[in-house]
């Protein structure tokens, strides 16, 4: 697939609390074909440890295609 599904974006920024649920977040857009970009980034807001994690669609070369 060229392009991500369901008309998302090639390049996403996934944020929130460091828990169970932003997992799955990030579980779900490996499963979709996204790649990690970088490390995620970590801050404390005073009650939790928030959690940023950009992933990218993999680029298709195209004279690699069939």
């Amino acid at each position: 697939m060229k392009t991500p599904p369901d008309d998302l974006p090639i390049y996403r920024v996934l944020t929130g609390p460091d828990d169970a649920k932003f997992c799955r977040r990030v579980s779900e857009a490996l499963a979709l074909g996204y790649v990690l970009y970088g490390s995620p980034s970590l801050t404390f807001n005073g009650q939790n440890v928030i959690v940023a994690q950009a992933l990218v669609w993999p680029a298709v070369d195209d004279e690699s295609i069939g």
